[in-house]
This record gives C-alpha cells, sequence and structure tokens, in this order.
C-alpha cells in the first residue's frame, strides 16, 4: 500500500488592494490559473486577500460583505481541479470572521475562521472580529491537511491540535504578517519550531505589497517535519513559489494536545486525487536581503503602493540640500521612475549656495525635473503683515517657522494645481522632539521617513552611493541644519544624532524607564530632556501625514499614547537619587 504520495504546493504572494474586490478577485483568478497550469493540487492565496488587509470597519459596511461574498462565490465557480485556499471576511455564524475558504471543482467546500485574532502592535483583530471555535483538517485522497490562518500559527495549539490529534502531515497557513526590519529572522524562528511540535510540513504563504503604513514583504515559506527549510520565496514582489514534497500518511496518534484552550477538530472529506502525470520540481530558497537592503526595498514598496493605489501619478518634493529630502528623493524615483518625481528649490536668504548646489546636483543624478521658488518675498509679506502684533518683540523660532511654512504652502499648492501628493521629509529623529514645523516641513500627504531613524537615513545613503555617487557625497558629509538662521546646526537644538537616537530607541521602542536609562549609562539631564520633548509633541506627531512603518513600535499604530497626559517618568521617585 502507498504511503505517500508527491504534492505539489502553490504558495501566492499577491499584492491586494483593500475593497477593490474586482482586482483582487482578478489576481486571485490568476494566480490560481498559473498555479494549475503548473500542475499543483493545491494554492495559498493570502489572509483576507479577497478583501485586503486590512479591512479596519470596512468590515462593518453591510454592502462591503456583501460584495465581498458575491466575489468569493464567482471565484470558487471558476476553480477547476486544483485545491484554493483563499482569505475572505465571513459573516455567517452570528458574527464578523477571519477566515479562509476552500474552493475546489466550482464549489465551496468548507470554510474556517481564524482562533487566534492577534490584539497587540499594529493589530486591532479582536475589535473587528469574532473568534473561530474548531480547527479544520482536510481529507484530501487519504492525506490531512490542516488549514489556519496567520497568528495560528505564532501561538501555539491550533496547529499542533491539526497535527497531533488530526493526523494532519502538513499544515497550511494563509497570512497578512506585516513588515520590520528582520522580521524574516523572527518568522523562520516560529516556523522551524511550529514545524517540529507538529512533525508535519508546514507551508506558509505571505501577503506582499503595502496598505496605508504597513509594508508586507511576501517571503513564503515551506518548512519539512524536521523544522528544515524547504523552500522560500523571494521578498516584496509578487511571485508564485512551488516545490514538491512527498506527503507522508499519517494517522491521529491518539493523543490530546493541552494548551489554554480544548478545541474541536472540524473535518472535510474531498474526493481528491494527487497528480502523479508531472515531473519533479526541485523547490527553491530565495536569498534573504542584506538589513540595508531590505529596509530600502520596503521604503521603496510602501511609497510605491501608497502612491499608486491612492490614484496618484507623481510626487513632489521640497529638496533643501540635506539628507532626508535627498534619501526621499532617492526612493521616489525608485518607487515611481524620473518622470514621476518632481523637486522644488525654494531658498531663502540664509539657503547657502553648497545647498543648492547640492539639490541640482541631486536632482540630475536622478534625472528628475526641478523648479525653483524663492520664499523671501513671501516671507516678508508673513512679517509686514504680523509686524503691528510683534512689536516690541525679539526674532525667535517664529519668524524661523514662518520660513517653513511658506514652503509648505508653495508644495501644497503644486499639489492642489497639478495633482502632485507631496512627499514630506522628516525622520523619525526630528518627529520624536518635535524638531519639525506643522503646517511647514510636517504639511504633506505621505511621510516616506516617518519611521526612520536620522542614523539609519545616513546609513541607507550611503548604502545607495556603493555603486555610484547618486547622492552627492557632500549631503552626507556636512553637518545637517535646517538653514532657518544664520549659520544654524542641528546640533544647535539637538544632541548628537547618534546619542539621541539611542535613546529614543530605548525609550520609544523598548519602552526603557528614565531611571533604567539613567541606570544604563545615558546623561541624565540629557535623558530627561529627550523624554520631556517625546512627550511634548505627541499633538505634532498626531497631526503627521502616515509613513511607512520599519521597526516594531511606530508611532501611530503601535505607540497610541494620549496627547493630554500627565504621566512623564520624569518626576517620580524610585527610591534612588
Amino acid at each position: 500500500m502507498k504511503t505517500t504520495s508527491t504534492c505539489r504546493i502553490a504558495l501566492a504572494q499577491m499584492n491586494a488592494i483593500v475593497g477593490d474586490f474586482e482586482y483582487n478577485a482578478q489576481q486571485a483568478r490568476l494566480h490560481i490559473e498559473q498555479a494549475e497550469a503548473a500542475s499543483a493540487d493545491f494554492v495559498l492565496l493570502p489572509e483576507l486577500v479577497l478583501c485586503g488587509y486590512p479591512p479596519e470597519d470596512l468590515v462593518y459596511k453591510p454592502s462591503f460583505m456583501r460584495e465581498n461574498k458575491r466575489q468569493l462565490q464567482q471565484l470558487a465557480a471558476q476553480v477547476g481541479n486544483i485545491v484554493a485556499i483563499v482569505g475572505f471576511a465571513d459573516n455567517n455564524g452570528g458574527g464578523i470572521y477571519n477566515a479562509a475558504a476552500i474552493l475546489h471543482r466550482g464549489q465551496i467546500v468548507a470554510i474556517y475562521h481564524k482562533i487566534c485574532l492577534p490584539n497587540y502592535d499594529v493589530f486591532d483583530e479582536k475589535r473587528t472580529f469574532r473568534q473561530g471555535t474548531r480547527p479544520l483538517v482536510l481529507d484530501l485522497g487519504g492525506h490531512k491537511i490542516g488549514i489556519n490562518i496567520c497568528e495560528d500559527i505564532w501561538q501555539a495549539g491550533v496547529a499542533e491540535h491539526q497535527a497531533i490529534e488530526g493526523g494532519a502531515s502538513l499544515i497550511c497557513n494563509i497570512s497578512a504578517s506585516p513588515y520590520h526590519a528582520r522580521r524574516s529572522e523572527d518568522r523562520e524562528s516560529m516556523l522551524e519550531t511550529r514545524a517540529r511540535s507538529c512533525h508535519a510540513f508546514l507551508a506558509y504563504a505571505n501577503m506582499v505589497g503595502a496598505q496605508d503604513d504597513l509594508v508586507f514583504d511576501g517571503g513564503s515559506y515551506l518548512y519539512n517535519p524536521k523544522g528544515e527549510m524547504v523552500s522560500r520565496g523571494p521578498f516584496f514582489e509578487e511571485a508564485l513559489v512551488i516545490a514538491d514534497v512527498e506527503l507522508p500518511s499519517k494517522k491521529a496518534s491518539g493523543q490530546k494536545y493541552y494548551f489554554q484552550h480544548t478545541y474541536q477538530l472540524a473535518h472535510e472529506k474531498l474526493d481528491f486525487q494527487f497528480n502523479t502525470k508531472r515531473d519533479h520540481r526541485k523547490p527553491q530558497i530565495n536569498p534573504t536581503p542584506g538589513a540595508l537592503d531590505e529596509i530600502l526595498s520596503a521604503l521603496v514598496l510602501g511609497t510605491r503602493d501608497y502612491v499608486q493605489k491612492n490614484g496618484f501619478k507623481k510626487v513632489v518634493i521640497g529638496l533643501s540640500g540635506g539628507i532626508d529630502s535627498a534619501l526621499t528623493a532617492v526612493i521616489a524615483q525608485k518607487a515611481l521612475g524620473e518622470d514621476n518625481v518632481i523637486g522644488v528649490l525654494m531658498p531663502s536668504r540664509f539657503s547657502s549656495k553648497s545647498s543648492i548646489d547640492d539639490s541640482l546636483a541631486l536632482a540630475q543624478n536622478l534625472r528628475i525635473q526641478t523648479y525653483t521658488v524663492g520664499i523671501d518675498s513671501i516671507v516678508s509679506c508673513f512679517e509686514q503683515a504680523l509686524q503691528p502684533l510683534f512689536e516690541g518683540t525679539s526674532r525667535d523660532i517664529t519668524e524661523e517657522n514662518l520660513q517653513a511654512r511658506a514652503r509648505g504652502n508653495i508644495l501644497m499648492a503644486l499639489s492642489n494645481k497639478f495633482g502632485w501628493l507631496v512627499l514630506t521629509t522628516g525622520n523619525k529623529s526630528e518627529t520624536s522632539v518635535g524638531y519639525c514645523t506643522l503646517y511647514g516641513d510636517m504639511a504633506g500627504g505621505f511621510a516616506v521617513l516617518k519611521d526612520v531613524l536620522k542614523t539609519l537615513v545616513y546609513q541607507l545613503s550611503k548604502s545607495i552611493n556603493r555603486d555610484g555617487e547618486l547622492i552627492p557625497n557632500n549631503i552626507i558629509t556636512k553637518p545637517p541644519s535646517a538653514e532657518l538662521r544664520p549659520d544654524q546646526k542641528d546640533e544647535d537644538s539637538l544632541p548628537p544624532y547618534d546619542t539621541l537616537d539611542r535613546i529614543l530607541t530605548e525609550y520609544v521602542e523598548n519602552d526603557k524607564s528614565v531611571s533604567e536609562m539613567i541606570n544604563a549609562g545615558f546623561d541624565a539631564q540629557m535623558v530627561r530632556e529627550i523624554v520631556r520633548l517625546v512627550d511634548l509633541n505627541e499633538y505634532k506627531r498626531r497631526q503627521a501625514p502616515p509613513g511607512i512603518r520599519i521597526t516594531p513600535k511606530a508611532f501611530g499604530r503601535d505607540r497610541r499614547m494620549p496627547i493630554t497626559n500627565h504621566f512623564t517618568h520624569i518626576e517620580i521617585n524610585y527610591g534612588k537619587s
């Protein structure tokens, strides 16, 4: 009696658009057809791929859910002998569920509801979805296949039930797992552990693309029962990853797998035969990008998808001659092409000749169009209009901010007139401590570097220049300056960026207290001042445009702090001087 079957698995790394059911269904159909043409036995499409992830409160709209179900039924009717596992939102059973539909021979043969609903970091699924209760095991031609969704594989329990109690020799997981730097390392460690604990093959299909501030990086996987990687898909691009495995027959052990819940398994049996008329296809393990290349790819993909999915064709950037605007321009050019990026120089009487020359040199290297609009006359009009009110006061940051706001007005005027999306250029270090101007350099539609610390801005810029000087070297080497007053330098107002960024990482991303940071060796006065500025400027960040998440704790979805907040960590006595 034959105890193994050669199983061909297709993992579809698909880029979905939230709410665009026709597009998503069309792309799902194409991936399913490609998998069928490749003689795959079944194909996995990502979590909630039919409606896009995350749908947020759209699922509460009855018309949204009706269209979601209509498109699923139409898609199912076009599926042939292959088994397709498709993510969708289900509102059967008295609630709204994050679900997977199993499609075969024109029918929806089974539906699985996600059991583990994440409610941390960027996730808010317990607000949106009802929890499923029954792990699903499919019987395909005598082979047991477990189906689950994203977080179900990250938490021990669901997959183990399917493998140990249900006898599944293959666990299939469909995911929309958001990216942050080195996220693939976390996934690979988890998948290795889960494959071993289940002693089963594990197929993991991840979404690719971007939705608002989130980036999905693909990198789908297949692991064997020993916890060894068999296949890995490419990162940051759509792909159909195909691999063959020898799937053993496996019976339920009769053991119970206990953890925090006891589940009742759901079983479905399909009349199914594995394809035996094909040559063996060797799985491919695609390389993992280097740390800086990975982040740059995420920023490029996040920018491209935000611009294009929101209906824009061109973007406009204020080129200051500084490193932040230079890196933003490079990312935009890589994302959209040189014809779709416009640079605007807006010099004032404080702008140095080198800054203007550096901006023009950058634009020439990128082959992007530029315009120059001086701001001195505009700022003078502001100052004259305000002079009666400012009588008797000395010049201060107010006059400096008028320059930034004049520039913001110019960029927004160009956006209104020509339909160009304004890309802001501020980085995470500056927005953390409020070294930015509301309605000035913060004015715009998308903040490419919102989650990129200044030290990382320098690292990415140097990495970009590895194969030639795309960013003029003078931009990288000169001291950073806002050029809003004579001889101004960032370090007149801020600590050195390498020190600032280490403190910000500890406070913002690692949630360290003031006393913990001081005990770790940071200067006490500096720590208290930086923490004060971070807390004080929450109101600014709340009004900032969205930007790409690349760290485990970005401002916004990850770190939700009240604007009115008297808990500062600073004045509390913990029993230490």
